[in-house]
């Protein structure tokens, strides 16, 4: 018997935890999870878009227009910084974050903190905009790779039923 050709890349799979992460979210408009790994290729932190610990979100908005204390924003926690938070090591030099949207300035100066070196992510929806110039800018300046991963798989499909 012949080993199996059909299974994913190092890089499908590491996205693949990220937007698994992403289904934890209870945001109703956007879900984002991040997956970190090391040089190793052992995943040291996972996160996804959501409040923060302790902050009730029955309590707080979830809406993404309006007055900005009646929206989302100033309370979420986006993805990559809570796969930073929740890491189980402090020590994240090297390591490659996978996100699925690019990350914005304010992620962007947790992920050069924190001493990641590569971004993999799939989509770039918000380039153009301001918070994603000054991500990239600073993320250039700090010597992270960026890189767009172009999946070979488009569809992953999990299943909870097990054989008996």
């Amino acid at each position: 018997m012949n080993k199996r050709k059909d299974y994913i890349s190092w890089d499908e799979y590491f996205m693949g935890v990220a937007l698994l992460s992403s289904q934890r979210s209870k945001d109703p408009g956007t879900q984002v999870g991040a997956c970190i790994v090391n040089q190793d290729k052992k995943i040291v932190g996972v996160g996804y878009n959501g409040f923060p610990r302790g902050v009730d979100d029955d309590e707080f908005p979830w809406d993404r227009e309006g007055a900005f204390l009646d929206t989302k924003y100033p309370y979420v926690c986006h993805a990559e910084l809570n796969a930073i938070l929740n890491s189980i090591s402090r020590d994240l030099k090297g390591c490659t974050i996978y996100v699925a949207l690019f990350p914005c300035n304010e992620c962007a100066k947790a992920i050069i903190q924190s001493g990641i070196t590569e971004i993999v992510y799939l989509s770039d929806k918000y380039d153009g905009t301001d918070i994603v110039i000054a991500s990239k800018k600073m993320l250039a300046q700090a010597g992270i790779r960026m890189r767009k991963l172009h999946p070979e798989k488009t569809h992953l499909t999990i299943s909870f039923e097990v054989e008996s």
